[in-house]
């Protein structure tokens, strides 16, 4: 028993710092991207549109990767080949920005990273046990945002005192280090509830799983999808929008206020997600989701009626609110929806596909008003849709989360 579980407590810190590897991977797209695209004269139409690309990728990914980590036994496998094509994005990156492999990067950067999130997710909950998914998320969450703000501060020393094109090379630097946390993981094959638990046997293989047409009939699986596909047309093309702005108006210093953007919300996620998790167990689901949600409009309209790139950072505090919201409560309502019906992972790729839905919208749009009318009308495009994410949740989100009787009856499914 004790060798059993000196093994878990070495695989949940080694967890963390996958976490907070992963994290420092994953710092190099986006924001970056935008500045870096931008000073070599790309417009924000074409770094909207190239972004797209990225997130049409996930899209067309999401359900299939999940299906498929629902099938696989060996969850970290698929993490790791996953981080193996990120660093291949990264390396594309660095070598030209230029078109051909510009879009290369983005396609390989979003099918390994809709693979990437719900195998984390996986391995995360067959550690712990879904009754306690929502403290070990939120410390997911805390490493995450921990290893997001290091990055992003290593980015930009290294984007402002050598090249931006360094950025790119840092990046696939830093996934060594996560090839090796996930290499410490072990005992993902079965859930340990509870540190005084006895073994679990792995439930028959053979036993029925919802369907996917089961899955997508629950009213539940199918507000909050809604809910995510709102949350990113408000949210994903805020930051790039305000970087490419940052870009064409600063000198010297642009690479460290774009990594201080990333730096601010991450430490607010760190300090949050812990208190994310806990309180959707105490409070539920609902009331975390409405506030973590009402930051995004605010958020926007802050960004329209700036005029000084240095009030970026302090707006971007309201990310970090609306991001450990997030980041905890998408798959703990996964595991609500769907953990219990071995459809955990799909869920998480169906909730990715509406993210990815929103995310495309938004870029995209988001680039072409700008570009046509102004920047200030494109982000009051984007706090109406933020402020019908808050809306729908409102009057149309039910309550996910269940008793702790009904939890302690049901036991605690296997992650997969």
């Amino acid at each position: 028993m004790t060798g059993r579980l000196m093994v878990n407590a070495r695989s949940l810190r080694a967890l963390d710092w996958m976490n907070f590897f992963v994290a420092n991977v994953q710092t190099g797209f986006g924001p970056f991207i935008a500045s870096y695209l931008a000073s070599h004269k790309w417009t924000q139409g074409e770094i909207g549109m190239a972004l797209s690309v990225g997130t049409i990728s996930a899209m067309v990914s999401q359900v299939p990767a999940g299906a498929a980590v629902d099938a696989m036994k060996n969850k970290k496998g698929a993490a790791t080949w996953a981080i193996f094509a990120i660093i291949l994005s990264a390396v594309l990156l660095a070598s030209s920005p230029t078109l051909l492999p510009v879009i290369a990067a983005e396609v390989f950067h979003g099918f390994a990273s809709c693979m990437l999130v719900p195998a984390m997710a996986a391995i995360s909950f067959a550690l712990v046990g879904r009754q306690n998914l929502g403290d070990r998320l939120g410390r997911n969450a805390r490493w995450a945002s921990i290893g997001s703000a290091v990055a992003a501060g290593l980015m930009g020393l290294f984007g402002e005192y050598f090249s931006s094109r360094a950025v790119f090379w840092l990046t696939a630097g830093l996934a060594m280090p996560a090839l090796i946390a996930l290499s410490m993981v072990q005992n993902t094959g079965t859930v340990d509830p509870t540190p005084l638990a006895k073994p679990k046997p792995l439930p028959d293989e053979n036993e029925k799983r919802e369907s996917l047409r089961e899955l997508l009939r629950d009213k539940r699986m199918l507000i909050f999808a809604a809910c995510i596909v709102l949350f990113h047309l408000s949210n994903a093309a805020m930051l790039n929008l305000a970087a490419g702005e940052v870009t064409a108006g600063m000198g010297d210093n642009v690479q460290l206020v774009i990594a201080a953007c990333i730096i601010v919300p991450q430490a607010i996620v760190a300090m949050m997600s812990p208190w994310v998790g806990r309180s959707a167990q105490r409070w539920g689901r609902r009331p975390i989701l409405l506030f973590g949600f009402a930051a995004l409009p605010v958020r926007a309209l802050l960004f329209a009626g700036i005029s000084s790139p240095y009030l970026l950072v302090p707006v971007q505090m309201l990310d970090g609110l609306s991001a450990a919201v997030f980041g905890v409560m998408l798959p703990l309502i996964a595991a609500d929806v769907a953990g219990g019906k071995g459809r955990y992972n799909l869920c998480i790729g169906l909730f990715g596909l509406a993210a990815g839905i929103g995310a495309t919208l938004s870029t995209a749009a988001a680039g072409f008003i700008a570009d046509r009318f102004s920047n200030t009308v494109s982000f009051f495009g984007l706090a109406a849709a933020g402020a019908l994410a808050v809306l729908l949740v409102w009057a149309a989100m039910p309550e996910t989360r269940e008793s702790e009787t009904v939890q302690q009856a049901e036991g605690v499914p296997e992650a997969r």
